[in-house]
């Protein structure tokens, strides 16, 4: 026999049992049985290099009985007269009509460094190219950049952050 016929004639009782404990359905236990048999002829080549096939063989049973559970879940379907939840913009979100007038007030060097690195999304990396100075260098003038805007929009803007550094509320200025 080869090593396919032998292991699935090893464990093939147990892992039906197993799936017939946790599914109580014994039609269902022999298809899930069956589909851990497919996947098990499709990595064939690899039963070799498995330390503990029967472990494996399990993990594979569990993954087709957990994905046969996430198709299956019962849904409830909602009432008509469910309300719809209202979504209010992140604060975060909210901040673009302040932006544009703090970044303003920044001096060049410090809007240079957020508008493109930050906003355009060019790496630090190339920034620094381009002035002709080390990435140290640049990655350090963005950090303070960013610093000076963080301050000035608490400023402007009434801007708070909470306690892990997110905007959590402002007062949009005029």
């Amino acid at each position: 026999m080869n090593t396919l016929t032998t292991l699935w004639h090893t464990h093939e009782r147990e892992l039906r049992r197993w799936l017939l404990h946790h599914t109580s359905d014994p039609a269902l236990a022999d298809d899930l049985l069956q589909d851990v048999f497919l996947r098990v002829m499709r990595h064939q080549a690899s039963l070799d290099t498995l330390h503990n096939e029967r472990a494996w063989l399990f993990e594979v049973a569990r993954n087709r009985l957990s994905d046969h559970f996430r198709r299956t879940r019962p849904a409830a379907p909602l009432p008509e007269d469910f309300p719809a939840e209202e979504t209010a913009p992140a604060p975060v979100d909210s901040l673009a009509r302040c932006l544009p007038r703090v970044l303003a007030e920044l001096s060049a060097e410090d809007r240079d460094a957020i508008e493109r690195c930050d906003l355009g999304g060019l790496p630090q990396q190339a920034y620094a190219d381009e002035l002709g100075i080390t990435l140290a260098a640049a990655k350090s003038r963005v950090r303070r950049a960013r610093k000076r805007l963080r301050a000035q929009l608490a400023t402007a803007c009434q801007v708070r952050f909470d306690d892990s550094g997110r905007v959590c509320c402002f007062v949009p200025r005029d």
